[in-house]
């Protein structure tokens, strides 16, 4: 399948599955990386949902679940009063609902003429439970926080919607982790959603090298002297900094990291700005918590009960997902309408992060 091809499929993922009304976009249709229109459809409005009681897969109960979310556009129904319209957007690891509104994702695809123009669309982006705004450690229960997973961040989510009044989804684009739960999304909810769209990830348990990563990040800070059993009065330095190198690795690619940094100093400054900027705003016990999320992962025995179009995008350079394995190529095999494109290193991917790059 070729580059060409995948971009169609994408776009027959949201417009092909079924026929919708839909009332015309005002103004001149334009297509391409344009920058949006400064109109009300572009101020991303603010939503919370408080789910009392909530009960975590391993029994933990939080009184009140907080989910913060931001929407564009505006939920449209069909004759029978079902939405018609609805995308769910999910970010990756660590991120927020503000992760996909980089405008190297959202100026390309949101802009009129888009694949997900918001004059058509009603996009959802929740922040995750752990991440954003959502409840999370750092909010005051630090270590003693429910030890979420990817089941329970679905199933919370399904519940938003409930709330929102948001009976069906058009699709669900995933990166990353995000990517990982459209897969839970799927097999959980089968037909809620008309489609998935994960990018950058694999439908097996996380294991291998991707778990080693994972679990080495966690102890890094648990075995910081400075993290208290997470009850630390100032951030773990040094346990955060090592967890967070590991993400730096993990996420980067090497051929934009040579280009960025082809000598030693180069190479050494910016290692010490990247990890200064990922240090800012981030709390270890938070970290701890997302990280670990992924443990009990593992969409693979049942993956024939997503039977929806499917279009799984990975990209060679991706450190995590490495394409030696060979997994999503033997998985995608598991659903009957899946389409699994692996895109080529080239100039312009960015290794794990290429997800977010709509251009490429």
């Amino acid at each position: 399948m070729n580059l060409r091809t995948a971009c169609i499929l994408i776009a027959a993922l949201i417009t092909g599955v079924a026929a919708i009304s839909q009332t015309k976009p005002d103004g001149p249709r334009r297509s391409g990386p344009v920058a949006p229109t400064l109109d009300k459809n572009w101020v991303p409005k603010d939503g919370t949902v408080i789910l009392p009681g909530f009960i975590f897969g391993t029994g933990e109960k939080l009184p009140k679940l907080k989910l913060h979310y931001l929407t564009l556009g505006t939920a449209h129904r069909n004759p029978a009063g079902q939405v018609d319209n609805a995308v769910l957007l999910l970010h990756g690891t660590g991120g927020n609902a503000h992760s996909l509104l980089n405008p190297l994702f959202s100026q390309v695809l949101f802009v009129p003429g888009g694949v997900l123009d918001i004059t058509k669309y009603f996009l959802i982006l929740p922040d995750e439970i752990g991440m954003g705004e959502s409840s999370k450690p750092s909010d005051g229960l630090h270590a003693h926080f429910p030890a979420y997973d990817y089941d329970d961040m679905v199933r919370a989510d399904r519940m938003m919607l409930d709330e929102m009044k948001v009976d069906h989804l058009r699709l669900i684009l995933g990166t990353s982790m995000g990517c990982m739960q459209s897969f839970v999304w799927g097999e959980t909810y089968p037909g809620f959603a008309d489609a998935l769209a994960p990018f950058a990830c694999l439908s097996v348990q996380i294991a291998g090298r991707n778990r080693m990563m994972r679990y080495m990040a966690i102890q890094g800070i648990k075995q910081d002297p400075a993290w208290m059993d997470g009850e630390y009065k100032s951030q773990p330095e040094q346990g955060l900094r090592a967890a967070l190198e590991l993400q730096l690795v993990m996420s980067s690619s090497p051929l934009q990291m040579q280009k960025q940094a082809p000598t030693r100093d180069a190479a050494e400054k910016l290692a010490d700005t990247m990890l200064k900027r990922m240090a800012t705003g981030t709390d270890a016990n938070d970290l701890i918590f997302y990280w670990n999320a992924s443990r009990n992962y593992d969409p693979s025995p049942n993956l024939g009960k997503i039977t929806v179009p499917v279009l799984w995008i990975n990209s060679a350079d991706d450190y995590i997902n490495p394409p030696e394995l060979g997994i999503a190529e033997r998985e995608v095999k598991k659903m009957p309408n899946a389409k699994f494109v692996l895109l080529p290193i080239t100039d312009q991917t960015r290794g794990h992060g290429t997800h977010t790059n709509a251009a490429v």
